[in-house]
């Protein structure tokens, strides 16, 4: 039987644990706060934009600072590639942390540095052109796509800001390199890509946590730990470009350190008559919107305008009301069975419009100076009529931004 002051002692342990525990904790996310940067007072909305064509497919960009200090994350977007590949298209989300070296980096040299592998300079233009039923041509452009984020990695190691120990940015990335037969989806860390193919989310990647399984025993093995969902408390990816403090375990290769710069490769034949877009988005997107949604709140989208950039700053003005406090990027492709324009749901969303715009109007009238984020809030608060079930208040601030510009000008103080 335990006595009184053995009790005591374990209980003072207990309680000693307990405090150490939390101490860590919060050193941790000081940490954390420090190391990967606070967020603004408010919201930086202004948006970049890109639009084009070429290769029986269309695309839009949209990138948005939002909550963050910085805007870290790079795209990259290729319609028909050099080399005699003009058929083929190449598109990337680089989601950067701790600065925007390795994202911009990334951005200007990820698809030189495939193209320029052993692998890809076995490929002719004349063989690419009848891949549909070649392996051996899926497996070689395989192994471009894995030598060339490992190559690009290792080169990136040699650039004097990031040898000296001056930069530690990082970056996810996801690909997708498009042939005319074939989907080739790179996703290294948790920035995502989703194919929307009849309507429904067909084929998504995998996000790269450290609380995956197979994620977890790479990390323990490199003699690093998993805390609060982090890489030895810190790093929320077990895979990105860079973050070199994290791939310098001596006698570990580059895929076995505690961050792997290792894509996972995703080949999926293309389905001409139900493939209608492709999606590749940092987490700033997918933190507030499953893939499903995310599908059927573009494929709404699509059925009232043709401009994708106007689709695509929809999504991130939905996701930023949702509660995003990352930067946002998206890239947005469509295919040729890609939803039309649909009269009635233009008619019906204009209707929405003109009843945000009065409301706009009301709520200026009583306070001049109400912010757009307010009166979208408040909008979004009363009881809607005939609103359009797949459209939101929230992916109306560009309309909302622009009823005040028409309203008052540059007169508005």
């Amino acid at each position: 039987m335990l006595n009184s002051s053995t009790v005591s002692t374990q209980s003072k342990q207990i309680i000693g644990e307990a405090k150490r525990r939390a101490v860590v904790y919060l050193l941790t996310l000081f940490h954390l706060r420090k190391k990967m940067g606070g967020f603004l007072d408010k919201p930086k909305t202004e948006k970049s934009r890109e639009c084009n064509e070429g290769n029986g497919l269309r695309y839009g960009v949209v990138s948005m600072q939002g909550w963050r200090v910085e805007m870290e994350d790079s795209h990259t977007a290729v319609v028909g590639l050099p080399g005699g590949f003009k058929d083929w298209s190449f598109f990337a989300v680089f989601d950067g942390h701790c600065g925007s070296t390795v994202s911009a980096h990334c951005a200007s040299n990820l698809l030189p540095t495939i193209t320029e592998t052993e692998d890809f300079k076995k490929i002719s233009p004349k063989t690419a052109e009848n891949d549909e039923e070649n392996n051996e041509l899926e497996s070689t452009i395989r192994r471009a796509i894995h030598a060339g984020f490992l190559k690009l990695d290792e080169t990136m190691r040699q650039m004097p800001c990031v040898a000296n120990g001056e930069d530690k940015s990082g970056s996810t990335a996801v690909s997708t390199l498009i042939s005319p037969t074939h989907f080739y989806i790179a996703n290294c860390g948790d920035s995502r890509a989703v194919l929307c193919r009849n309507g429904e989310a067909a084929v998504c990647t995998m996000d790269h946590k450290p609380t995956v399984a197979a994620e977890k025993k790479r990390i323990q093995d490199a003699g690093g730990s998993v805390m609060i969902h982090r890489v030895n408390g810190s790093l929320a990816v077990s895979r990105a470009l860079g973050d070199f403090e994290y791939k310098s375990v001596e006698g570990k290769g580059p895929t076995e350190q505690l961050v792997s710069p290792a894509p996972e490769i995703y080949v999926e034949t293309r389905k001409p008559d139900e493939d209608q877009f492709l999606v590749l988005a940092c987490d700033g997107i997918w933190d507030v919107m499953t893939n499903e949604d995310l599908c059927h709140f573009i494929r709404y989208q699509l059925t009232i305008t043709e401009d994708l950039s106007k689709v695509c700053s929809a999504v991130v003005d939905h996701c930023l009301f949702k509660g995003s406090r990352d930067n946002m990027s998206i890239v947005l492709i469509t295919f040729p069975a890609a939803p039309k324009i649909v009269k009635e749901e233009v008619e019906r969303e204009k209707k929405f419009e003109d009843w945000i715009k009065e409301k706009t109007y009301k709520i200026l009238d009583d306070d001049l100076h109400a912010e757009v984020s307010r009166i979208l809030q408040i909008i979004n608060d009363e009881e809607i009529p005939d609103q359009p079930p797949l459209s939101s208040v929230g992916s109306k601030r560009s309309f909302v931004e622009q009823v005040i510009d028409d309203k008052y000008g540059t007169d508005k103080e």
